[in-house]
């Protein structure tokens, strides 16, 4: 079937699904995120064996601790579901040309408000103190991202200086309020967090699956139908490929450089709300640490597409849920995993290597920008 070929009557929403499936250049994309997997995979072998582990034994290991039983995939959609919102959040960013390494930052101001939005706020149902603390989280995020996205749009300062340095500023402000004004002051309590949420904030599950990983899901189609199906995707695209264009056409080159950036942190900070609300149940300082950060990695993996930033996180999930049973079975070291990771990502990100193997060319993809300019705009 031709892709250009179109059914009577087809819904519009099909027409955008069948149109994805029988794009040539996402096949091309998909299979070269593949081979990269699995060069990161060979390599990572080799490295198993000079460290005197069995691979197979390993890999085998690193599989069931991941999806071998209910609780192995529920563990893994678990870890997967805060990397899809940062990555989310690091890939719509990239769609205006910035590089949000602030997803760290956002998501832990995020996490600390919807903790104390759980264990504040008293007598209200579930269906309405859920969603307050979970909004509440997310709206912090964006609060917070409006800082980088003013000081990038109006004084063209990067947004990459600018949101490390604010990383470090989320880090210590939630530390001081979890050890401070917002500590868990129970009898007994002598380190720094916030009280367990009250149960009717909590995200649940159904089954195995975490409820919070259906919710990362719907806001996946949600950034998708955003950026590719209203004027506000459509002006946040063209400013990420031609600033200078976009402002000729009209396009308030300043207001969506804000919007996408509060956007980007309203995700963050709603990743960071389904940590604290649906696994850890309060916030507590290093329960998070690394989240935002492998949003990059998701975001970069999924070649920052919305639908490819799913399958990312999963696979980065699982690598985080099953390194514990592959460390226990056969003796390897966690970290290895971090490295087999970040292999992952180098093959992702210097996919001449893998297209040189499948002799294969760019054929028109959309390339990852990762910034429009230091300090221009």
């Amino acid at each position: 079937m031709d892709s250009d070929q179109k059914v009577p009557n087809q819904p519009k929403f099909l027409r955008s699904v069948l149109d994805v499936l029988l794009n040539e250049n996402a096949w091309r994309t998909i299979l070269v995120q593949v081979v990269a997997v699995l060069l990161a995979l060979l390599i990572g072998a080799v490295i198993l064996l000079i460290s005197g582990a069995n691979p197979i034994e390993a890999y085998a290991a690193l599989f069931r601790g991941a999806f071998g039983t209910p609780i192995a995939v529920g563990r893994t959609l678990e870890k997967a579901t805060p990397l899809i919102f940062s990555g989310l959040a690091v890939a719509f960013a990239f769609k205006a040309g910035m590089f949000n390494i602030g997803a760290q930052g956002q998501l832990l101001f995020g996490a600390i408000t919807a903790a104390f939005l759980g264990f504040a706020l008293h007598g209200l149902p579930p269906y309405i103190h859920m969603p307050v603390a979970l909004i509440g989280g997310a709206l912090a995020g964006g609060a917070y991202a409006i800082i980088p996205g003013a000081l990038k749009a109006y004084r063209g300062v990067h947004e990459v200086i600018t949101t490390i340095m604010l990383n470090y500023i989320a880090i210590n402000v939630t530390d001081y309020l979890a050890d401070g004004p917002w500590k868990d002051t129970s009898p007994g309590n002598v380190i720094a967090r916030t009280p367990n949420i009250d149960p009717a904030a909590a995200i649940g599950k159904l089954g195995p699956v975490p409820i919070g990983f259906i919710i990362a899901i719907l806001v996946a189609f949600v950034v998708w139908w955003l950026l590719s199906k209203t004027t506000v995707g459509f002006e946040i695209r063209m400013v990420g490929l031609n600033p200078s264009a976009a402002r000729y056409a009209g396009i308030k080159v300043a207001k969506t450089l804000i919007l996408t950036m509060v956007i980007s942190g309203f995700l963050a900070g709603m990743g960071g709300a389904v940590e604290t609300l649906g696994v850890v149940g309060r916030y507590q300082p290093g329960f998070n640490v690394g989240l935002g950060f492998d949003g990059i990695t998701v975001a970069m993996l999924g070649k920052t597409n919305p639908f490819g930033v799913i399958p990312a996180a999963i696979l980065v999930g699982a690598m985080k849920a099953g390194s514990s049973e592959m460390q226990f079975a056969s003796g390897v070291a966690k970290e290895i995993t971090d490295v087999i990771q970040a292999l992952i990502l180098f093959f992702v990100a210097a996919d001449v290597i893998v297209r040189s193997l499948l002799r294969m060319g760019k054929a028109g993809e959309e390339e990852v920008k990762l910034s429009s300019g230091w300090g221009k705009q």
